[in-house]
């Protein structure tokens, strides 16, 4: 079991006399990791995925959650999103059992977090979990094991059941985007098309690293720019990618609407487009690196509480950088490159328009960058 970076966060948080409630994408160790902090404690486990527990949490009053809870002192709602009416449940338990510490999980953002935000308002702890990040999977295989499996990673993820079973990593990333990818967005999210979002996730894999047209996405996808800003809001609000904006204070030349399109897995990115070639033969070598790079720097970001705001920069004349990241008034440009170059730098009316510091982040020195201490 990897040992995860929020786990003392979440401990920290216990008879706070708030919910905990963690979401993230499905599989990444949601359940295990709620499950590792309770395993001391006298706990009561109620799966979502049950149909019993569904009908028993759907909208109980509050003598019949006393009668649920019996004696528990510690309550772990897993799935929490399949309960019709979870959030007012939730609620009565925060409010009515103050010696209740309440943890709950949901592997949809889409449909838990909307949901919870304001009934639950000032009385919930809230946690992102991701895929395994390069900080976990170096400190539980150590630093050689985890260079010499550098581009496994880049190839395979981060997701846990594909960590557990080298070898089968393939078979394993098949049936992640069969059953979840495609199917639970799909039912969670009412989506009439599903082969308009098997389109339009293949496109986006292949675009990552380049900014995004929503206008050209509606001609290879043959449907209306509306309908491909829905079905990305869905993927975002369902963990397969993120967004990045671009870095602008109205000089007058750069590239102020567009968006970036990255996967927060890069075993999920190229299960999408079916290639798992090694980098040696692959021509999007360079994309790969930079999706693995800044999704490992979105999940530190997270973890640690950083304050920093992300962007890449682009100008009508096509100058470029990768990353923008602008963190306590300081604004940092980072240009990323699998293989070093010498004398590599960003544009100069980049670093000298907003006096920012220039890095070049590459195999040698990546640790840096993925890792926020």
């Amino acid at each position: 079991m990897y040992s995860r970076i929020i786990n003392d966060r979440i401990k920290k948080r216990i008879d706070s006399g708030k919910a905990i409630v963690v979401i993230g994408p499905r599989q990444v160790g949601k359940t295990t990791l709620i499950e590792s902090i309770l395993e001391t404690k006298d706990y009561l486990l109620l799966d979502g995925d049950d149909p019993i527990t569904r009908t028993l949490l759907t909208e109980p009053n509050t003598e019949q959650i006393r009668t649920i809870l019996g004696k528990y002192k510690f309550i772990f709602i897993d799935e929490a999103q399949r309960i019709e009416g979870i959030w007012l449940t939730m609620k009565i338990i925060t409010d009515r059992f103050k010696d209740v510490q309440l943890f709950t999980s949901g592997s949809s953002s889409f449909d838990l977090s909307n949901k919870i935000n304001e009934p639950l308002t000032g009385r919930k702890w809230e946690y992102q979990l991701f895929p395994i990040s390069w900080e976990e999977y170096e400190n539980h295989h150590g630093y050689l094991y985890s260079e010499q499996n550098l581009e496994n990673r880049l190839l395979y993820g981060f997701y846990p059941d594909v960590l557990n079973n080298v070898g089968d990593e393939i078979s394993i990333l098949r049936n992640l985007v069969n059953s979840y990818l495609y199917k639970d967005i799909l039912s969670y999210a009412d989506i009439r098309k599903p082969e308009v979002l098997e389109k339009l996730v293949q496109a986006l894999a292949l675009q990552i690293g380049n900014e995004v047209n929503y206008s050209e996405l509606a001609q290879i996808v043959n449907v209306d720019k509306n309908t491909i800003s829905r079905y990305i809001d869905i993927l975002q609000k369902g963990y397969i990618i993120f967004k990045l904006s671009s870095f602008s204070r109205n000089v007058r030349n750069e590239i102020k609407t567009n968006k970036k399109i990255y996967f927060y897995d890069n075993g999920i990115r190229n299960m999408v487009i079916g290639n798992f070639n090694p980098l040696e033969l692959r021509t999007d070598k360079g994309a790969l690196w930079e999706n693995f790079l800044i999704s490992e720097r979105i999940k530190q970001i997270e973890y640690k509480q950083s304050l920093a705001h992300t962007y890449f920069w682009r100008t009508k004349q096509q100058q470029e950088v990768d990353f923008v990241e602008e963190n306590k008034g300081e604004i940092f440009g980072y240009e990323f490159k699998w293989e070093k170059k010498k004398n590599q730098k960003l544009p100069k009316t980049f670093t000298e328009t907003y006096n920012a510091k220039s890095i070049v982040i590459d195999k040698d020195n990546f640790r840096e960058f993925v890792i926020i201490e």
